[in-house]
């Protein structure tokens, strides 16, 4: 999971340009979308990677929706909204540890053809939308924070690929457990920061109205 995309907010105001704001709105269907098409399908599949990834998504989702509806809104308001983000994703990443531990311990092997046919799909989602921001790439940080999010977001999709095709290959669901693992720590590393800097945040908001 990327870290870029895993941070609050910001205090940039949305620009004014409604082609950017279009952009983002589809970026936040094709997102929501692709979380619900992995997590049933991680759970159909038996495959924890595809769940790991479907996180990432969800993460992604949070930072569009965030960026869309809070921004114009007070800055305690913003802190507020990344701090639940923050626990939403760290969540996740409890429950992408626990269900990898889990399909560890019963040895169970997952279905390598869905798992990369989803991460195929979830490739080209990325690569779509990475395509749409493509024309933003060079505007202020944030625009080009969320561009490259996306852009790297498609280097988990590759290693969900991988991960079929290391179970493909060797009929186990290591390969799967260990891409879901790195993922899952990365995930609530991000989840962390992300709590660190809306409580900072509020902190801080607290004292200057006190």
């Amino acid at each position: 999971m990327s870290s870029c995309c895993s941070g609050s907010s910001g205090s940039q105001p949305l620009p004014p340009d409604n082609r950017y704001r279009k952009v983002l709105w589809v970026a936040l269907f094709v997102n929501f979308a692709m979380f619900g098409v992995e997590l049933v399908s991680s759970f159909a599949a038996g495959s924890v990677s595809l769940l790991a990834d479907s996180v990432d998504f969800l993460g992604d989702a949070g930072n569009y929706a965030v960026t869309l509806f809070v921004l114009g809104m007070a800055a305690v308001w913003r802190s507020r909204a990344a701090y639940a983000k923050g626990v939403v994703m760290g969540a996740f990443g409890v429950l992408v540890l626990a269900r990898a531990m889990w399909i560890g311990l019963s040895s169970h092997v997952p279905e390598a053809q869905t798992m990369g046919v989803v991460s195929l799909l979830a490739f080209a989602a990325n690569a779509s939308v990475a395509w749409l921001l493509y024309a933003f790439r060079n505007g202020d940080a944030n625009m080009r924070s969320v561009w490259l999010c996306t852009r790297n977001d498609m280097i988990g999709n590759l290693a969900v690929m991988l991960a079929a095709l290391g179970v493909f290959g060797t009929n186990s669901g290591w390969p799967d457990i260990a891409v879901a693992s790195v993922m899952a720590v990365l995930g609530l590393s991000a989840a962390r920061d992300v709590i660190g800097r809306a409580r900072s945040e509020m902190r801080s908001l607290t004292i200057s109205m006190s």
